[in-house]
């Protein structure tokens, strides 16, 4: 197997700028929306307040997500430069929150070479969730420590319950301790965007294809990978089918669907590596445990449901 170089890339830096503006802009954008909410606590009196006061408050989500993303993906580059891999910085997608109650599709970078051995690309994959995850952690106590605890409205039909991964449950235990069943947490824009990074780093942490779980599962098991993405899969589409059909909860089914096209796309099969039957250490196998670790602690299987109860007559 041999490969050349490269010819050197001129960056277009402008291009990486504005993406970030924009995103800054739509997160921003959506912060203020999940500002008023949380002013609101719950019920349907909007408070008034300036359109300035407002875009700085819709800083608190909107810097909150940007730098966990950011940290997920500079942790990419920074393992990349450390390999002599040529890579992009950061490109980020914004989204209006008209579209996604994001404000963002998350970002990425380009590597441009190949990666050749199981060691590079298993410490490539793993160094953006571990920044990620390093970022949201506190970001998630901190935000959960600004939120507050309200009593719920009688009627809760229109409103988006949120998928609580074992670690978001844990830490809003260890801040608020158990509540009664008529009380609720009143997220701060800034828990939210840490749910969401939660979220962002379980995903890419699926073992399918050219997700960075799928990086990792090359890099431990070699061919033997591409069974694991088959069972992945096979595993999402029936907890798709459930949680669709039995829950009626469907945004799980929209990521499993970007995870199956990207697979017909680029392939089922993981670009081989010139390593690809000699082990890893046991150090590295040691983070592929923690790499899982982090997924179930992350994952949820019902990211955003809308409640409908049944009001009586």
């Amino acid at each position: 197997m041999t490969w050349s170089p490269p010819p050197p890339v001129r960056e277009r830096y402008w291009l990486h700028a504005l993406l970030l503006g924009l995103t800054l802009v739509t997160t921003t954008w959506t912060g203020a929306m999940q500002w008023l909410s949380f002013q609101m606590d719950f019920g349907n009196v909007v408070p008034r307040v300036s359109l300035i006061a407002l875009a700085l408050d819709g800083l608190w989500y909107g810097l909150t997500i940007l730098a966990i993303l950011g940290a997920h993906e500079l942790g990419h580059y920074l393992a990349c430069r450390y390999y002599g891999i040529s890579a992009s910085l950061p490109y980020f997608i914004p989204l209006p929150p008209l579209i996604a109650m994001t404000g963002t599709a998350g970002a990425f970078i380009r590597i441009r070479q190949p990666i050749t051995t199981k060691r590079a690309l298993f410490d490539i994959g793993i160094a953006g969730p571990l920044a990620g995850f390093v970022v949201a952690v506190p970001a998630l106590f901190l935000g959960l420590a600004l939120s507050r605890v309200v009593e719920l409205p009688p009627n809760l039909n229109g409103m988006f319950e949120l998928g609580e991964p074992l670690l978001f449950k844990a830490a809003a235990w260890l801040v608020w301790g158990p509540l009664p069943d008529h009380q609720s947490i009143n997220l701060h824009p800034m828990a939210f965007a840490a749910w969401f990074g939660l979220l962002a780093t379980a995903l890419n942490l699926l073992p399918i294809g050219q997700l960075d779980g799928g990086h990792l599962a090359y890099a431990v098991f070699g061919r033997n990978s591409i069974w694991v993405t088959r069972i992945t899969l096979a595993a999402l589409t029936s907890l798709v089918i459930y949680t669709s059909v039995l829950l009626a909860s469907y945004s799980l089914a929209v990521f499993t669907a970007i995870a199956a096209a990207l697979l017909f796309r680029f392939g089922w099969h993981h670009p081989p590596t010139w390593d690809e039957h000699e082990p890893l250490d046991q150090t590295r196998l040691a983070f592929a445990v923690l790499a899982l670790v982090i997924f179930v602690v992350c994952f949820t299987p019902l990211p955003l449901t809308l409640i409908e109860t049944v009001q009586p007559k």
